[in-house]
């Protein structure tokens, strides 16, 4: 089915105790990390969606609970000189996940159809082209074993006018919002039609999108960590490998008893 914003602006709050639900979720996401280190799999998530829309807040908590040299979230800005003397998704082929790592996009290539779209960074035979070369890319990922989950998170206007609000009259939260987040705001029309066709021609059996309604953002961190960890534990074997008997063995003689895991 064709996907509509529209249908994900309830801002309905959380189905329950969002801690309680919240811990639990980065209990099972630690689990499902682990099982990635000892499989040796790997992961991309990647994160697209309007400036203030919490994508930041839930990437925090996705990985809370992780072990830091098995992930790593890129923060994806404007392509230095360097990286535009070469293709564009050249630059996230170099981050790509090693295996038993999971690499975390915060803004992807799908800059290519979004921004630099709307914003006349690329031209039109460029971005038009990048549809089909944006699948091979996933495809090429899904082909070699790495999970790929794409989120969207949508907020209304409203809710983003809110937001950059109540950053600005916040001294400590200022440096979030510059005036390319206004510049945005004026062209969200064009931004829509772009988020369209961007899901119409990428929206894949192999890479599909999942949009988070983002307009609650305790509901919102719920929605995508449940999607991601229900997703990554579908990826990996969620079983333990047995122990090694040389390391048991290195164990029974430091502890002085025969050291054995049933």
């Amino acid at each position: 089915m064709a996907i509509d914003l529209a249908d994900f602006e309830k801002g309905a709050k959380v189905d329950g105790d969002y801690d309680a639900l919240l811990a639990d979720l980065q209990k099972r996401l630690a689990k499902a990390q682990v099982a990635h280190i000892v499989h040796k799999r790997r992961a991309i998530i990647a994160f697209e969606g309007w400036d203030a829309a919490g994508k930041g807040g839930i990437i925090q908590r996705l990985t809370a609970e992780w072990d830091p040299r098995s992930y790593e979230v890129w923060p994806i800005a404007a392509p230095t000189p360097e990286e535009k003397a070469h293709h564009f998704l050249w630059r996230f082929w170099r981050r790509l996940p090693a295996n038993g790592e999971i690499a975390v996009f915060d803004r992807s290539w799908y800059g290519r159809v979004l921004v630099e779209r709307v914003e006349g960074y690329a031209a039109e035979k460029d971005w038009r082209r990048a549809y089909d070369e944006i699948n091979e890319f996933e495809s090429r990922q899904k082909e070699d074993g790495t999970t790929v989950l794409k989120l969207f998170v949508h907020i209304t206007q409203d809710t983003q006018d809110e937001r950059l609000k109540k950053r600005l009259e916040h001294p400590w939260k200022r440096w979030k919002t510059g005036a390319d987040d206004f510049r945005n705001r004026a062209r969200r029309a064009d931004y829509l039609a772009a988020m369209d066709e961007m899901f119409a021609e990428t929206d894949t059996r192999w890479a599909p999108w999942k949009v988070i309604d983002g307009n609650n953002k305790k509901a919102a961190r719920i929605a995508a960590l449940t999607h991601i960890v229900e997703r990554l534990e579908k990826a990996v074997p969620m079983t333990p490998p047995p122990a090694d008997p040389a390391v048991l063995e290195l164990a029974s003689a430091a502890f002085g008893h025969d050291f054995r895991i049933d």
